[in-house]
């Protein structure tokens, strides 16, 4: 069998995760990417467009399937499974779920939920009757970059960022959950998902999820009326008092190795359901989960020159990766890229792997000067 995996940047995921399973599964993997010098062996292809895609394929050797993790890549990589014939998703869904306002609008439509929200394209005016307080973010953005609560002024608060598209919405308020999702075209597995802790307003830094699996029928409702069903999904809202709302619907897996900590809490072999899927087989039932688990983000605190960093580890049931090293210099930016490093942890209780975690950030703290 042989696969073809789209990707830009290297990640963990890609690296530690995907190819690993594909090899597993006895899958020949070509990784196509603008960036081919970051991964061994690679085509070079420009993975933004998908006739480029198509084209590289076409040229190199027929494929049994076509995958991609990246936020940035799902609509050019369902274009390419559909023209080969392949199973993956729709590209439709892919846009309205990468796209913010198509994503408010679809669940709208569809009279799932309302929730107040405008499109801020680069020269329009601000809107004169917002209703504070509201969110910005850029319409296609990840990582938190560029979102910012904001209470009055709009117009000054938006005002270094209107060279990109926006979305404003009203903000809402309560507990914010995840998703985690897996599904063939036919079924949709709901494998768990997270209470995501964030660092002070008025950014959205998420510095911690803990393993708090639920089923929620409204967020389904919502991934129904959006087109998703095939393949992984990591689903973001918030419990407010009207009701479950969504934040944002990510048509990939979980990131920040709580994908890594999703198969260790259920202990299955997650990347492989994953790629199963887009070779065409069925998704199976996950089982229940026994235990809990956590992932830790740790969040620089200040600019600075990191003068100490705990090592790469691996004991018992956590693991620490660091995603910095001693001597970088770090420049505040209020967005995951703020991470020095993330913290994992499985265990029988909540309460050991809070107290495991804190042990070890106790023990192996990141100092910067």
């Amino acid at each position: 069998m042989r696969l073809y995996l789209t990707a830009a940047k290297p990640t963990d995921s890609v690296t530690d995760g995907f190819l690993p399973a594909a090899r597993a599964l006895g899958c020949d993997v070509t990784i196509l990417s603008d960036r081919p010098e970051q991964h061994p062996d690679a085509i070079g292809c420009d993975v933004w467009d998908p006739r480029a895609v198509i084209d590289a394929i076409a040229h190199h050797h027929r494929p049994d399937a076509i995958f991609s993790n990246s936020d940035h890549l799902q609509v050019e990589t369902a274009l390419a499974a559909e023209y080969f014939g392949l199973p993956g998703k729709d590209w439709r869904a892919c846009l309205a779920a990468k796209n913010k306002f198509l994503t408010r609008r679809k669940l709208a439509e569809a009279g799932v939920e309302r929730v107040w929200s405008v499109r801020l394209a680069p020269g329009d005016p601000v809107p004169a009757d917002v209703p504070y307080p509201v969110v910005v973010k850029p319409r296609e953005g990840v990582a938190s970059e560029n979102v910012l609560l904001v209470g009055r002024d709009l117009e000054r608060s938006v005002a270094g960022m209107r060279d990109l598209p926006l979305v404003v919405e009203e903000y809402l308020e309560g507990p914010l959950r995840t998703m985690e999702t897996l599904g063939d075209g036919v079924t949709t597995r709901v494998l768990g998902g997270f209470a995501t802790t964030l660092g002070p307003l008025p950014h959205f830094v998420e510095e911690r999820l803990d393993w708090a699996p639920s089923a929620d029928e409204h967020v389904l409702r919502a991934l129904e009326a959006l087109g998703v069903g095939f393949g992984a999904c990591h689903t973001e809202y918030v419990v407010t008092e009207r009701g479950p709302r969504i934040i944002e619907v990510n048509y990939r897996a979980i990131g920040d190795h709580c994908d890594f900590l999703l198969a260790d809490i259920l202990g299955v072999p997650l990347f492989e359901w994953i790629l199963r899927v887009h070779l065409g087989e069925r998704v199976p039932e996950p089982p229940a989960a026994v235990g809990h688990g956590c992932a830790v983000s740790v969040v620089a605190d200040r600019s600075g020159v990191i003068t100490a960093a705990p090592p790469r580890v691996e004991e018992g049931g956590l693991w620490h990766r660091p995603l910095r090293k001693v001597g970088d210099r770090v420049e505040l930016t209020h967005t995951n890229r703020d991470y020095l490093g993330v913290i994992r942890a499985v265990g029988p209780s909540a309460e050991g792997v809070r107290q495991a975690v804190t042990a070890f950030q106790e023990r192996h703290p990141w100092v910067i000067g």
